[in-house]
């Protein structure tokens, strides 16, 4: 189960305060690889959303049942190969380059990067547990329709989740980069 930390804590939103979010896309030094970075991050919101939506349909029988497997197959892995994908790159390089730029930020890098631990473990389950009903759908359909409320309710963590971390993710990162003019 996710654990859910209401927001950032106060004194990483030291930056934030100087650099507000509605600022940002005016700021000289918002840089065309925020903006994808950014980009990604909403697609991840989108694709947490569409996957919770796709279990609702199915589960209220709104969705076929092949149909389903098929969309919850194309959707389900976009959204967790590429959240694996990405958070890798900024544990291994994204937020290490943060760091040296500015270390006052590591305890709120060091938050971020146990929250793509948790995430992590609760893809893996969401993984699992598609890969069943897409598999039972096949086999024993009530089943599958048994299993799928337990894949709705990993999804909505997971989009609930993605909600929270990205935002913190971006309120504490994008100060960074404006302030020390990084990735320009």
């Amino acid at each position: 189960m996710i654990h859910n930390r209401q927001a950032l804590p106060q004194d990483m939103g030291l930056l934030l305060r100087d650099y507000p979010r509605d600022a940002w896309p005016g700021h000289p030094n918002f840089a065309r690889s925020i903006q994808n970075w950014m980009g990604a991050h909403q697609m991840f919101r989108q694709l947490g959303e569409v996957t919770r939506k796709e279990a609702e349909g199915y589960l209220d029988k709104t969705r076929d049942p092949e149909d389903f497997a098929g969309r919850l197959g194309v959707y389900g892995n976009l959204l967790v190969r590429n959240l694996h994908g990405h958070h890798t790159w900024e544990d291994r390089s994204f937020f290490p380059e943060l760091s040296e730029a500015d270390d006052r930020f590591d305890h709120g890098l060091q938050m971020l990067e146990a929250d793509h631990e948790v995430l992590d473990e609760t893809l893996d389950r969401f993984t699992r547990a598609g890969n069943r009903v897409v598999k039972l759908i096949q086999l024993d359909e009530a089943q599958a329709r048994e299993e799928a409320g337990a894949l709705h309710g990993i999804a909505s963590e997971i989009e609930g989740y993605l909600a929270r971390h990205l935002s913190d993710e971006e309120d504490l990162v994008v100060p960074i980069i404006l302030h020390h003019k990084l990735r320009g």
